[in-house]
C-alpha cells in the first residue's frame, strides 16, 4: 500500500476515473473535483501497487468529503490527525461505510463529531412519474426569476433553519441572503406559486460529469399535506432528465415523508450517506 499524497497533475486520468466509477453515490465530491479551482479545493489520493487511484480525500471550504471504496484501514491517523491540525473542519461526508471508518478512527484518538445526520441516497435516469395530478387547483410550478429574490430568500431562510443549520451553528441572515443569490445565479431553480404567493421551492446544489444533484426542497409549513413538493418535484426532474443527465439526491432518514414524495415519482434508494459536523 502507497501512503496517501496530494494529487499530482499525472494522476488527474485516474482520479476522474475513480470519481466518475462512483458518481452515483458521490456527486458533492465529483462537484467540488470539477470546480476545484474556484474552491480552492485539496486533493489527497492513494494508489495501489499498479499505481492506480482507489481513494480520495478532498477537502473544500472547510468540508472534508472521502471517497474510500470499502477500505476499512484507510485513511491512517498521522494524515487525519494532519488535516485536522493544519486547516479548519467544519463537516465530514461521504457514503455512510466510508464516513463511519473515519469517524471511528478520529473518535479512538480523541476527535468526537458534535452531531452526525444520516442520509437516503436516492437517484432516478428517466421521466418522473405519478405526479401529473398532484397538488391543488390553480399550483403553477414555474423557474425562478431575478424579480423573486426576496420570496426566494424567505423560503431560502426557512429552509436553512429547519434541514441545513447543524446545532453548532446560528443562522446568518446576510450569507443566507448572499447564498440566495448565488442560487439563483449559479443553479436552476423551480417554484411553486398559489393564489399569487410563492409557497415552495426547489433547486439543483450540484453537478457531477453526467448528473446533477437536486437540493434546497421546501414547502411553506402551511401548504404541506397537499401534493405540492410531489409537483414541484416531478416537473423539476422532468425539466432536468430532458437535459440529457440523471438525477441523484440524499434525504434525511428522519424524514419518511420527503423519501415516500421521492420514491413515489420514480426515484429509487440506493446506499446511505452520512454527515458529520465538528466544531
Amino acid at each position: 500500500m502507497t501512503k496517501w499524497r496530494s494529487m499530482r497533475k499525472s494522476e488527474k486520468a485516474k482520479t476522474e476515473k475513480l470519481l466518475f466509477s462512483h458518481e452515483n453515490r458521490c456527486i458533492n465530491i465529483c462537484s467540488r473535483y470539477i470546480n476545484r479551482k474556484y474552491f480552492n479545493s485539496k486533493i489527497w489520493v492513494l494508489r495501489d501497487l499498479s499505481r492506480e487511484v482507489y481513494a480520495l480525500v478532498l477537502y473544500s471550504n472547510q468540508n472534508l468529503m472521502v471517497l474510500l471504496c470499502g477500505q476499512t484501514k484507510i485513511p491512517p491517523l498521522k494524515f487525519l490527525f494532519g488535516i485536522f491540525s493544519d486547516i479548519p473542519i467544519h463537516s465530514l461526508q461521504g457514503t455512510r461505510e466510508d464516513v463511519l471508518t473515519t469517524e471511528t478512527s478520529l473518535e479512538k484518538n480523541g476527535v468526537a463529531a458534535v452531531e452526525q445526520i444520516d442520509y437516503d441516497l436516492m437517484h432516478i435516469d428517466c421521466l418522473p412519474s405519478g405526479y401529473s395530478l398532484a397538488g391543488p387547483s390553480g399550483l403553477v410550478i414555474r423557474k425562478a426569476e431575478l424579480c423573486d429574490i426576496d420570496d426566494l430568500a424567505e423560503l431560502q431562510a426557512a429552509y436553512e433553519k429547519e434541514e441545513v443549520l447543524s446545532s453548532e451553528k446560528k443562522f446568518n441572515p446576510v450569507l443566507s441572503r448572499l447564498n440566495t443569490e448565488k442560487i439563483l445565479r449559479c443553479e436552476q431553480v423551480f417554484l411553486a406559486e398559489l393564489g399569487g404567493r410563492i409557497i415552495g421551492k426547489i433547486n439543483t446544489n450540484a453537478a457531477s460529469f453526467t448528473r446533477f444533484q437536486i437540493g434546497g426542497v421546501y414547502v411553506h409549513p402551511d401548504y404541506r399535506g397537499m401534493g405540492i413538493a410531489r409537483k414541484m418535484a416531478g416537473e423539476f426532474v422532468k425539466e432536468l432528465i430532458n437535459q440529457g443527465r440523471g438525477i441523484s439526491l440524499f434525504v434525511k432518514k428522519t424524514n419518511p415523508a420527503a423519501f415516500s414524495v421521492y420514491r413515489s415519482i420514480g426515484f429509487k434508494a440506493q446506499g446511505d450517506y452520512r454527515i458529520c459536523y465538528y466544531k
